[in-house]
């Protein structure tokens, strides 16, 4: 029977990282696999772990590979203008088992488009808006920032499509994707271009404030925010294009711990989640940004026995059922 959708054999993955023995992780991966593959929990509920900003940084790209082949890592979301764009494109190649999706970037980072198409939206640097709230509202009201918007959105799936990576998803950066002036041209967009999957974060708060009660304002607000923002897009879904039933990691941006994580594979009763985490092989200047801690708990033995335990399938989104 095949092994979980974006999993990779893991032995061949540490001989060709340069390695030797494989960790603990990779071997309670193997021992989940082989339990899936045996048909004993074949129902279990699907897991999508998902890194962002593959192609932000060498330092980035580098921890997706090892998440990948030393951990539980199955799915990773480009940036096709990031700096390190062209090396994570040739690390994916090398990954087939890693499912790669679009990170849409239209905050904090360069446009694909050039700047005579979209002068209203990039500076004289091609540099997109930096302040999201400030951006987000100019947008909703717009109608020409809209269809700059509009066009920005196609080049950077053009980008993508031209890496010859099959499209797994598509998200956002700071999950922009979900404002309403972005989220129907996109989603409609991805869907045409062979799209399985779209990121709704609809995240539990709850098992969040048991971790963590800091900044409990943005949090209550990110919640109630992306909460309306995720049903509301999820009555508009395209036909082709699925999204999990609950996404983990909006609220542990840059803090990713075992413990979190451990807790949120208890929660799953069956069903679709994606976690989405940042890792890094070197801190960020941004400390919410991509950081060694949150690769060190993708590879973490703990986190792999835990999902053996439970029983979860691990995969991209290619693997989510119809509804």
């Amino acid at each position: 029977m095949a092994r979980p959708a974006g999993r990779r054999d893991r032995d061949g993955a540490s001989a060709r990282a340069g390695g030797g023995a494989p960790d603990a992780a990779s071997a309670a991966l193997r021992q989940a696999e082989a339990h899936l593959e045996g048909g004993a929990v074949r129902s279990g509920p699907l897991l999508i772990v998902n890194a962002d900003d593959f192609g932000a940084s060498g330092a980035v790209n580098a921890a997706v590979l090892r998440a990948h082949r030393q951990g539980v890592l199955t799915s990773a979301s480009l940036m096709v203008t990031g700096e390190a764009f062209e090396e994570a494109v040739a690390l994916a190649r090398g990954a087939p088992d890693l499912a790669v999706g679009l990170h849409l970037v239209l905050v904090q980072g360069r446009a694909a488009a050039p700047r005579e198409r979209v002068p209203h939206l990039v500076n004289a640097r091609g540099e997109l808006p930096r302040n999201p709230a400030a951006f987000g509202v100019r947008l909703a009201f717009d109608p020409l920032l809209q269809r700059e918007v509009a066009v920005e959105i196609d080049a950077q799936l053009e980008r993508f499509a031209a890496t010859g990576l099959p499209l797994s998803h598509v998200d956002g950066h700071l999950n922009f994707h979900l404002h309403p002036a972005v989220f129907t041209r996109l989603a409609r967009a991805a869907a045409k271009r062979g799209a399985r999957g779209i990121r709704l974060p609809q995240d539990a708060l709850g098992l969040a404030l048991r971790h963590d009660r800091r900044r409990l304002l943005p949090k209550l607000f990110l919640a109630a925010a992306f909460g309306l923002l995720s049903a509301w897009g999820r009555r508009r879904l395209p036909a082709g294009l699925r999204a999990t039933e609950r996404v983990y990691g909006l609220f542990q941006s840059g803090e990713l711990t075992p413990a979190y994580v451990l807790d949120a594979i208890a929660e799953l009763r069956g069903g679709s989640a994606e976690l989405y985490a940042h890792p890094a092989t070197e801190p960020s200047a941004e400390p919410l940004g991509p950081n060694p801690t949150d690769l060190a708990t993708l590879c973490d033995p703990a986190v792999a026995e835990g999902l053996r335990r439970a029983g979860v399938r691990l995969g991209g989104y290619a693997a989510l059922e119809a509804p």
